[in-house]
């Protein structure tokens, strides 16, 4: 087995899907001698034309280098890919930028340490196309000595790191928790595009209108953080009743338009069990103890009406 490279300037990254890639050519972009593994040879090449080293297996791709960069659908992809080389895996740091949950990440990280490496879990807020740069960003947490020995060289993957403590599950947990607030504002966005379209209006023609929406969203999220950290839910502001007739119009001019309803209704669905368990004149903030504790007998099932 190699010794790993000692040079500052060295990594290995395994996983070349598109944010693989661009974690790989910000690499090259900043002189680093880069090492890369994928299962599908053929996604190296433009890397390899660049200067990378395309390993022919997992093992020496972990053997090149000390700092070794993970970028995987999930954990369960890491040990496909790297118990046949478990063995090269001591003397490593992994750091696993692949999406799971905290425990999945937890149990990944109690793994490679069994086999003698170091294990950093990181969760990238940000795309492809901005890997690179000082707006993206990326959540980490395992040891705090390993995050400190590589953070010039995490820092060149995304301009802002946070580590957020030992507990390697609490990156993972950071970075789900914005995910749920991503991928459902996303789908309403598509929802709207959809609707929008069903009468003839482009996506381009909504979209300063949903970005000044999206962008508006701040505001509330400041209002309502700490009322919620106090238990405040007074309907002083906004009430539960008001946001179930407007999710109820929303759900039938969607109808109307012949659009699927699905994303919407279960909108509306969630401020009717709101509205059914008492808290029709308290904030639709409400929905947080909702949501948070589902199985309270005040908080009735979406199809107990």
């Amino acid at each position: 087995m190699a010794a790993p490279s000692r040079s500052v300037h060295s990594v290995t990254v395994i996983g070349l899907g598109p944010m693989g890639q661009a974690m790989a050519a910000a690499f090259l972009d900043r002189g680093y001698r880069v090492t890369l593994f994928n299962r599908t040879p053929s996604r190296a090449e433009a890397l390899v034309e660049r200067g990378a080293i395309l390993a022919p297996s997992a093992e020496e791709a972990l053997s090149a280098n000390e700092l070794v960069i993970l970028s995987l659908t999930d954990f369960d992809a890491m040990y496909t890919i790297l118990e046949p080389a478990r063995h090269a895996v001591a003397g490593r740091t992994l750091v696993n930028l692949s999406s799971d949950t905290p425990e999945k990440a937890r149990a990944g990280a109690h793994w490679v340490t069994a086999l003698g490496g170091t294990h950093l879990t990181g969760g990238v807020l940000s795309p492809p196309p901005l890997i690179g740069t000082p707006e993206a960003s990326t959540f980490y947490s395992g040891p705090r000595e390993a995050y400190e020995k590589h953070r010039a060289a995490l820092e060149v993957i995304t301009g802002t790191t946070d580590h957020r403590g030992e507990d390697p599950g609490l990156a993972a947990l950071m970075y789900q928790l914005n995910m749920a607030v991503f991928w459902p504002s996303m789908i309403a966005y598509w929802q709207a595009v959809a609707l929008a379209g069903a009468h003839g209006i482009s996506a381009q023609e909504i979209a300063p209108y949903a970005a000044a929406n999206f962008a508006g969203m701040g505001h509330f999220i400041d209002f309502y953080s700490p009322r919620i950290d106090a238990g405040n839910h007074a309907g002083d502001v906004d009430r539960t009743s008001m946001g179930l007739a407007s999710m109820e119009h929303v759900v039938h001019t969607t109808a109307d338009a012949g659009v699927d309803t699905a994303f919407t209704e279960a909108v509306r669905s969630l401020f009717q069990r709101l509205v059914d368990a008492g808290h029709g004149a308290d904030s639709f903030s409400r929905a947080v103890e909702l949501l948070g504790n589902p199985s309270n007998p005040s908080n009735p099932p979406a199809d107990a009406r």
